[in-house]
Order: structure tokens, then C-alpha cells, then sequence
């Protein structure tokens, strides 16, 4: 499953990352705010428009707004 498929409040790990899909800006910035393979994260919210963007995305103890398109990206297993 991906990220961005990911239910609300439901707990998981990052497995895979296609870091290849994505700016290379834009996946070290994922990689500063901890958005990489082993994180654990959690959808807290999603956005109310069309394509229901941003996510915000918990990891740790911050919550971080991520594009859907950087979700989907993103391989993880439920926990």
C-alpha cells in the first residue's frame, strides 16, 4: 500500500521510497523532515479540495504537509 492510500489514524512504516519519481529538492527535503524508509508515520488529515491535497503526514512527534504525489511514491506496511 502507499501512503497516500493510507486510512487516517492508522499507524505504519515507510518500506520503499521511489525516490526516483520525485525532485531531487523535494526528496532531500522529505529526507530532513525524517520522510524516509524505516520512518514510522501516520495520515493525520487530509486536504478538502479536489484531489484531497496536501496530506498531513505525523512522524515522530511533528506533523508534516506532503503532496499526494510524494505519498503515492511512498511503499509502507501497517503496523
Amino acid at each position: 500500500m502507499t501512503l497516500d492510500l493510507l486510512p487516517i489514524g492508522q499507524n505504519a512504516r515507510i518500506v520503499a521510497v521511489a525516490w526516483n519519481e520525485l525532485v531531487q529538492e523535494e526528496a532531500q527535503r522529505l529526507r530532513a523532515l525524517g520522510i524516509d524508509e524505516g520512518a514510522k508515520v501516520a495520515i493525520s488529515h487530509r486536504g478538502v479540495f479536489g484531489g484531497r491535497d496536501p496530506l498531513a503526514v505525523s512522524v515522530g512527534r511533528m506533523i508534516v504537509a506532503v503532496r499526494r504525489a510524494h505519498a503515492a511514491a511512498m511503499e509502507v506496511e501497517v503496523l
